[in-house]
């Protein structure tokens, strides 16, 4: 039986009647740059996400990028985040002119560890980037106290890129990924659980200044055409790609449902098995699933024995940020962030997507627990 990690195909089997028509209509208006869909789609993600504005960019790269552009980081500047998420988030901090600080994770849920963001901040730090990892939203209430405290003023921009429509309860009450931030960033890359058909990205908040600023940042610095107050770059949203998402948001809550349904099916399936831990879900958080990652004991040897028998599965991340070649400079040893080095060596994902099939879970069930027997 094959069991791919990702089936697009399979998802656009369900939704065609939905997309093409939506698809159609972009091509009949000719309006492919900063079209109707592209201000319905923003309005309708920063409902999603309880923030006011939405600000549409061509990739969820960028998304991080612009909110730091508008920082104005200085040399010597630095700012938090994670060493255990894709390459963008820190080679982002670093094309804005600041410095990545790199501090260890929770090992339950692998996101930023509070208590290690706080030992790393000094006087020079002007921001904390948490990435909202496979789904699941960061400890965000207490890296706001910490933002605050002292006096400080840094501001936090979520790198919800895996986390669309996550929530965290906070003080009773539920609060979305996109709503604490200073800035949120999106990514709405093919493989997301929101996925357009290529590159495309959106930044949210409720600052209606760094609203303003962000929409100009993207379009060359300008507010109006050949008027350029700042330095800007060409970072717009596709009306293709607004449209195609438009027409799958309505289906976000339920995929997302499914997720968590095949999640929890994973977890019954595979208890017992010593050499494998299935995730942990922080009791305050509901989880998108934007992947399901084990921990296990000969990662590799397993990713091995999967392939063979038809069933894809992805390393999500080999190589922790602060050991990447382009960040030697920054001078991090072999032992530095143990929590993080550890999770590279023992994590790998397995399919999760919503239209799996109850044969298809059981044959990755079956594979893994053959494999440790």
């Amino acid at each position: 039986m094959n069991v791919p990690l990702l089936d697009l195909v399979a998802q656009f089997r369900t939704i065609r009647a939905d997309v093409l028509p939506a698809i159609e209509a972009v091509i009949e208006s000719q309006q492919f740059i900063m079209g109707s869909a592209v201000p319905q789609l923003e309005a309708a993600v920063a409902r999603l996400s309880s923030a006011t504005h939405g600000i549409g960019c061509a990739s969820g790269t960028d998304a991080v990028l612009l909110p730091l552009k508008a920082l104005q980081l200085k040399p010597g500047d630095e700012v938090i985040t994670t060493p255990f998420t894709f390459f963008a988030t820190a080679g982002a901090i670093h094309n804005a002119g600041g410095t990545p600080v790199f501090v260890d994770i929770d090992p339950a849920t692998f996101n930023l560890d509070p208590d290690a963001v706080q030992r790393a901040v000094t006087a020079r730090t002007r921001a904390i980037v948490p990435v909202h990892l496979y789904g699941q939203m960061a400890a965000l209430e207490r890296l706001q106290v910490i933002a605050k405290a002292g006096g400080r003023d840094l501001v936090i921009i979520e790198d919800a890129c895996q986390a669309i429509g996550a929530r965290r309860k906070i003080g009773g009450a539920w609060r979305m990924a996109g709503e604490l931030g200073w800035v949120t960033a999106y990514s709405f890359f093919p493989s997301k659980n929101l996925g357009a058909w290529g590159d495309a990205g959106m930044m949210v908040t409720s600052d209606a200044a760094a609203a303003e600023r962000l929409a100009r940042l993207r379009l060359h610095g300008g507010a109006r055409q050949y008027h350029h107050e700042e330095i800007g770059t060409n970072s717009r949203l596709d009306t293709l790609q607004a449209a195609v998402l438009l027409a799958k948001l309505p289906h976000l809550a339920a995929w997302s449902a499914e997720r968590r349904a095949h999640a929890a099916y994973y977890v019954q399936g595979l208890a017992g098995v010593g050499q494998v831990c299935t995730p942990v879900t922080d009791p305050a958080n509901e989880h998108i699933f934007h992947q399901f990652t084990l921990r296990v004991e000969r990662r590799d040897e397993l990713q091995a024995h999967l392939k063979a028998n038809g069933i894809g599965t992805a390393v999500y991340y080999p190589v922790p940020l602060h050991r990447q070649p382009c960040f030697a400079h920054l001078d991090y040893r072999e032992g530095s962030l143990p929590q993080a080095e550890r999770a590279s060596r023992e994590v790998i994902s397995l399919p999760v997507y919503p239209e799996l099939t109850r044969p298809q879970l059981d044959h990755v069930i079956d594979a893994i627990r053959g494999f440790y027997r």
